[in-house]
C-alpha cells in the first residue's frame, strides 16, 4: 500500500522532458513564484507515463478545505483521500468497502503538487490541455525537474526523476481540466465501510486514530 503511494508521488511530483516554451497571454509578472496548491475547486484528469506504461488519473481539489481525492486507474486499485488540515490520508477500496488509513511518517503525499519549499527557476510559458501556464524548473532535496503551473496553482504537466531511493522515474500531464465547486462527501470516507491502519514503516508508532473523521 505504501508502495502504491510512493509511486504515485514520485509520478506526481515529476515535467516535459526537453518540451518548448511557447509564449502565452497570460505571463507571470518576472520571477513571481506560483502558488504550489490550486487556490480554488478544481478537477484535473492526467496521463500518466512510468509506471508500466501510460495511464490516466483523476485528482480533486477541494481547495478551502486542504482536501485532495486522487481516482486511480482501476489495475492500481481504489482511491485516495487526503486531509492536510487533519494530516491524514487513506486508501479507499470499493469493492471490498474498506478504507485504510496509510502511515505518512510525517510526511502528506503531494499529488499533483511540487514539494514545499522548492527551489524555482523560472523557464517561460506554455499552453497545456488549453490553459496557459509557467514553465519553471524546480529542485529540493530530493527531486527536480520541470513544470507548468497555472497562475491559480493547477500543475498541468510536470517530469522528471522521482523523490531519492525510489527508483521511480516519470511524467505527467493535464488532459482535461474541470474548475467548479466539488462534492465535500466525495473528500471524506465513505460511511459503513470497514477501516484498518496500515502497518507503519520500521521504527515508526503507529497512528493514534481511527481511520473516520
Amino acid at each position: 500500500m505504501r508502495g502504491l503511494a510512493i509511486a504515485v508521488v514520485a509520478l506526481a511530483a515529476a515535467p516535459v522532458p526537453g518540451g518548448s516554451a511557447a509564449a502565452s497571454d497570460q505571463e507571470a509578472p518576472e520571477g513571481a513564484a506560483p502558488p504550489l496548491l490550486p487556490v480554488r475547486d478544481v478537477a484535473v484528469t492526467y496521463r500518466l507515463a512510468g509506471l508500466g506504461g501510460a495511464k490516466e488519473m483523476r485528482i480533486s481539489w477541494l481547495a478551502a478545505a486542504g482536501r485532495l481525492r486522487l481516482d486511480l486507474p482501476a489495475e492500481l486499485g481504489g482511491v485516495m483521500l487526503v486531509d492536510r488540515h487533519a494530516q491524514r490520508a487513506f486508501m479507499v477500496m470499493d469493492p471490498q468497502r474498506l478504507v485504510v488509513e496509510l502511515p505518512l511518517g510525517g510526511d502528506l503525499p503531494r499529488l499533483g503538487e511540487l514539494p514545499p519549499g522548492a527551489q524555482l527557476v523560472r523557464e517561460g510559458q506554455d499552453r497545456v490541455a488549453g490553459l496557459p501556464c509557467t514553465v519553471w524548473r524546480y529542485r529540493d532535496r530530493e527531486q527536480s525537474g520541470r513544470a507548468c503551473i497555472t497562475a491559480d496553482g493547477v500543475l498541468l504537466r510536470a517530469s522528471g526523476p522521482g523523490p531519492a531511493g525510489t527508483g521511480d522515474g516519470g511524467a505527467l500531464e493535464a488532459v482535461a481540466v474541470a474548475y467548479g465547486p466539488q462534492d465535500p462527501a466525495r473528500f471524506e470516507p465513505p460511511p459503513g465501510y470497514r477501516s484498518m491502519r496500515a502497518a507503519p514503516p520500521a521504527g515508526e508508532a503507529p497512528p493514534t486514530r481511527t481511520a473516520g473523521r
